[in-house]
């Protein structure tokens, strides 16, 4: 998987487990203010959709994780 494809999961993943934490209904509710977690994590994904800049891709590029450009076509 590439490093935008991994962005996706993660981000997916954090919005879901924050949502699960802060909505009172939820069997896991902890507190209200994990859902700041959730507009965090969608003000991370608006801006990255405009700069191309994003805090998660620097840590998974770090860790080894290619990119598409870097992958070729054959990354899917």
């Amino acid at each position: 998987m590439t490093v935008e494809r991994y962005i996706r999961v993660i981000a997916g993943l954090f919005i879901m487990l924050s949502l699960a934490l802060g909505v009172e209904g939820s069997p896991v509710f902890v507190n209200k203010w994990f859902l700041a977690f959730t507009a965090f994590v969608g003000l991370n994904l608006f801006q990255f959709g405009f700069t191309n800049v994003c805090p998660m891709g620097f840590i998974l590029r770090k860790l080894g994780v290619k990119d598409e450009a870097a992958c070729g076509s054959k990354c899917c």
